[in-house]
């Protein structure tokens, strides 16, 4: 059984096979999250872009749990700068076997430098095959057509979970994101990258009646801080 518990923005914790893997920690100088840095747990911790509200935490956090970082390339070798021991670089349409699953790096639209101003790569998200699961994390993102190849998964047996911003302004907004769910077909679809700032204030009971009456997923939205069983 996995768990995933949303910690505001776009930080999530998956706990899957004993393992803690954290996906974009920014929770010092967030104003939704539910716990600091130096208390988030990691075996592994994800960074799909190089945004500061993506990224901050993630050699800090890295440093003290000596997890291993997994991001583009460019992202990895600026983290070993900044004295991560562990890396796990990749690019985009590639895969990894990690200890608790198979990570690929998606395509995202969007852009990514990092907070001191090198170059972070291209963005990306992650699809990940679990034993008993697969989860699909768009992140930061535009729609894009292709997202209908992730609609089968590694495996073949499709998307169980997909996680999808709904912000706008910086990401897709409500409505694309009704499209994206038609294109990837998820079981169940859960909100991200919204309500952490005014600008990308939204609607989450609204845009879960949408999901309901548009396409047959089932939305799922969580308070930061609250878990859903995968």
């Amino acid at each position: 059984m996995s768990t995933l518990t949303w910690f505001g923005h776009n930080c999530w914790s998956l706990e899957t096979l004993g393992k803690h893997v954290l996906v974009d920690p920014f929770l010092d100088d967030s104003p939704t999250a539910p716990i600091k840095s130096a208390q988030a747990k990691a075996d592994y911790v994800l960074v799909s872009h190089g945004h500061y509200d993506h990224v901050a935490d993630a050699a800090k956090i890295a440093k003290r749990t000596g997890a291993t970082a997994v991001s583009n390339f460019e992202i990895c070798q600026w983290l070993s700068q900044q004295g991560v021991k562990h890396t796990e670089a990749m690019n985009l349409g590639g895969s990894i076997a990690l200890s608790f699953g198979r990570v690929k790096l998606t395509v995202a639209h969007h852009s990514s430098v990092l907070p001191d101003g090198t170059p972070g790569g291209n963005p990306g998200g992650f699809l990940f095959t679990l034993s008993d699961a697969v989860v699909y994390f768009a992140c930061d993102t535009a729609l894009f057509g292709d997202m209908a190849l992730y609609a089968r998964g590694e495996n073949g047996k499709g998307i169980d979970l997909a996680v999808l911003p709904i912000g706008d302004r910086f990401t897709m907004g409500p409505a694309d994101s009704i499209k994206a769910i038609e294109l990837i077909q998820p079981h169940r679809v859960l909100p991200t990258h919204y309500n952490t700032w005014p600008p990308i204030a939204q609607d989450a009971a609204a845009w879960a009646a949408r999901v309901r009456s548009e396409t047959s997923a089932e939305p799922l939205v969580l308070k930061p801080g609250e878990s859903v069983t995968i």
